[in-house]
């Protein structure tokens, strides 16, 4: 995929994202992942794959290794065996940054706007690669002529953005005064500028009120509509079950089940490890 500056807006580029997809099931696959942190293993072993269009959920309770697992695929962590491979390349023990650029992105549970900046100039920051100003590019006819239309095509798509997570009436408001789940819209939003692939959700809902929840989650699913692949790490059962088709558990560093939501919540050792013995 190229991750040029003057991207076509996600709604408008569904066609070449899933041919793109079909060719290469399964996007993310990690095999033997393993991570240890001194004399403690925190990811022992894990394997799973992430299929093209879905949204695969990532549960376990706490102390399972999940947030570990996630951070070792973003790059935030590098290692100490197994692999992890996003579109057909290794991307094991890469820098977060060289990640991003190869179409995988993550969001954070705490939300990292850029405080002091408007959400518009947010989200005019998000996409990789932009040619900027340079001294030569400011005084070459040509070279700024195209700097003038690739900031005009990016304006364009900030705006789309903004109507997409319903805050372009926030568009002027400074980040740092938004709500907790503002803020996971501007995040999510923010991902979406760099046109990925695939996204990593970090608890996406944690702090957001029940009607900016729906919205969120309105929001994912119309993007996997259009081709997006989401894997989603979230505390809330009751919003991986309703809302993923595939579910990863993971307990003590390790696969504890893998399957729908049905078989995942019919699984005794998931009753046991996750709810407690109850269902």
């Amino acid at each position: 995929m190229s991750n040029g500056s003057a991207k076509a807006n996600p709604a408008t580029n569904t066609a070449a994202r899933t041919d793109t997809e079909s060719e290469s099931s399964p996007p993310l696959r990690v095999e033997n992942l393993e991570k240890r942190f001194g004399g403690i293993t925190a990811v022992d072993g894990v394997s799973f794959t992430v299929e093209p269009g879905s949204l695969t959920g990532l549960i376990g309770p706490n102390g399972a290794g999940k947030s570990t697992t996630f951070n070792c695929i973003a790059g935030v962590h590098r290692p100490n065996g197994g692999s992890v491979e996003f579109n057909g390349e290794d991307i094991t023990g890469r820098k977060p940054h060289q990640i991003a650029h190869r179409g995988l992105v993550r969001t954070f549970q705490i939300a990292r706007e850029l405080k002091e900046m408007t959400v518009l100039e947010n989200l005019m920051l998000a996409p990789l690669d932009q040619r900027g100003e340079t001294l030569w590019r400011s005084v070459a006819p040509i070279a700024r002529r195209e700097i003038i239309e690739e900031e005009h095509e990016l304006r364009e798509r900030v705006w789309e953005t903004l109507d997409l997570f319903e805050i372009d009436h926030l568009a002027h408001e400074y980040a740092g005064n938004l709500s907790g789940g503002q803020r996971k819209l501007l995040e999510m939003a923010r991902a979406l500028m760099t046109d990925p692939d695939m996204v990593l959700l970090d608890e996406p809902l944690a702090g957001v009120n029940p009607s900016l929840e729906v919205k969120l989650m309105e929001r994912i699913h119309d993007l996997r509509e259009e081709g997006y692949t989401f894997l989603l790490v979230e505390h809330d059962m009751d919003i991986i079950m309703e809302h993923c088709e595939h579910v990863i558990v993971m307990h003590q560093g390790q696969n504890l089940a893998q399957g729908t939501p049905e078989e995942v919540t019919s699984d005794e050792r998931v009753i046991e490890a996750y709810l407690g013995g109850e269902i």
